[in-house]
């Protein structure tokens, strides 16, 4: 059966019990505190155990997040799991969690969009529902950087971590609990953030990214807003992908939502991909900084160049 809309109920994270510090990293690599913070805005990130699994976060913020919805494993029939850093293509993630929490045949795939994979997952699953291809969908970002870092490399491993953010996501009467995507990619610039080959690791052109996301991503942004209907000045809070805080704070600058609370746990969390909106998220809601039913813009950009932007009311 279709229904207008999609509407998320829940969220739910995890981040790695060890925390890496700015002084910890000037051990490895050539850098101290004072030239990451003023670099990315970064201070402390979580990095996995060597055992700790991409999946095995997923599960961990995905069972959370079913735990705080109300919901029954039983409600669950969709599953997509956001990430670019599976330990293996096969079995994908999104099946493994779904049996680990014991869902009964859901459907389940990966989606890997990089940093603005939870944004694409997010729509996905709200056209899947409206569609009437699902009743309950739950969409995890989970990453594990760590495992695909060059820690000799300054430009690089000072920036990424490892964690999960999840979301259960229903149906709506309101078409405006989830309101409309504005999605795409930047083809040209789409080697700017990259793996070359099975054992490389990441590498990014920092000043390419830093120019392209504080110029592109306001724009997003604003549309984003525009298509739900939604002033800036409406919004209760700005949520982007944790790249950097530098540029976290140039686009919330250009977007002017003076009422706005903007997520900074790029500080305390590094960059996590494509866990970072719905980690910020979480945290955000655990901590009551979001009143339900208050707008909130999301966008996440990254990888490929992609991009993926919409304005959500909070459960």
């Amino acid at each position: 059966m279709t229904v207008p809309g999609a509407r998320i109920v829940a969220f739910g994270h995890y981040q790695p019990a060890r925390i890496v510090t700015n002084d910890e990293l000037s051990k490895l690599v050539e850098t101290n505190d004072e030239w990451i913070r003023d670099r990315v805005g970064i201070v402390t990130r979580r990095i996995a155990a060597p055992d700790e699994t991409v999946a095995d976060m997923a599960v961990a913020a995905g069972g959370k997040a079913l735990a705080n919805s109300g919901l029954s494993a039983d409600d669950i029939d969709l599953v997509i799991v956001a990430t670019c850093t599976p330990q293996s293509p096969l079995p994908n993630v999104a099946a493994q969690v779904a049996a680990r929490l014991q869902l009964p045949a859901p459907a389940a795939f990966d989606l890997n969009t990089a940093c603005s994979g939870f944004s694409y997952g997010l729509a996905t699953a709200q056209h899947a529902i409206m569609a009437g291809a699902s009743r309950n969908a739950l969409v995890i970002g989970s990453e594990k950087l760590s495992d695909w870092t060059d820690w000799t490399d300054r430009t690089t491993c000072i920036i990424f971590a490892d964690g999960a953010g999840a979301a259960v996501v229903t149906g709506s009467e309101n078409t405006g609990d989830i309101g409309p995507v504005v999605w795409g990619s930047d083809g040209d610039k789409g080697a700017a953030i990259r793996v070359e080959g099975r054992d490389g690791y990441l590498q990014q052109e920092g000043q390419t990214v830093f120019r392209w996301a504080t110029t592109a991503v306001a724009p997003i942004a604003l549309e984003a807003c525009e298509k739900a209907g939604i002033k800036p000045a409406e919004l209760a809070a700005f949520v982007p992908h944790q790249a950097n805080l530098r540029i976290i704070e140039s686009v919330a600058k250009k977007i002017g939502a003076p009422n706005a609370v903007i997520a900074r746990d790029i500080v305390e969390s590094g960059n996590t991909s494509a866990a970072s909106i719905p980690l910020a998220l979480s945290k955000m809601t655990e901590r009551g900084e979001l009143p339900s039913g208050a707008p909130v813009l999301l966008v996440g950009f990254g990888g490929g160049l992609t991009y993926a932007g919409q304005v959500i009311r909070c459960p």
